[in-house]
């Protein structure tokens, strides 16, 4: 019984680290956080220009990996569901900013977008056996920026 639990054990880690690998590996993602976390840190220090000089392009990396083909370990009605809301959310927040939002008013949207983003990182951390949903309670180191959010 023992060694069944084990082998389920391993069989669990490796597909989680296959998962991980997976997430790394995906251009598209690794661009969107690049943009993301270049605009979302400054903002938490009350720095808008940066979202405000490159909401443009942080939605059309949204766009992108809309487009891109989402690695087929982490492809799922969920992923895809939170990526398309990423579109639409940058979307609505490029058309808030040349409208003249107030600073609240971007702050508000942009960290509602950086919840999405990391909606989706969660769910691409998961596997079936977790039996949760999201990024609650979890740590997530991302790439070149080395950042960690709890």
């Amino acid at each position: 019984m023992k060694i069944i639990a084990l082998i389920a054990l391993t069989i669990s880690l490796g597909t989680a680290a296959y998962a991980q690998d997976a997430l790394k590996n995906w251009k598209e993602m690794k661009d969107f956080h690049q943009v993301m976390s270049q605009t979302f840190h400054p903002s938490e220090e009350g720095n808008l220009q940066p979202i405000k000089t490159r909401i443009g392009e942080m939605a059309q990396k949204a766009e992108a990996l809309k487009a891109s083909k989402v690695p087929a370990e982490l492809d799922n009605k969920k992923v895809r569901k939170h990526i398309n809301k990423l579109v639409v959310d940058s979307k609505k927040l490029q058309a808030k900013i040349a409208a003249g939002a107030s600073d609240e008013e971007i702050t508000k949207a942009l960290s509602a977008l950086h919840d999405v983003f990391h909606k989706i990182v969660g769910l691409c951390s998961e596997t079936e056996d977790h039996g949760h949903e999201g990024n609650e309670g979890h740590n997530h180191e991302h790439g070149e920026g080395g950042h960690k959010h709890e």
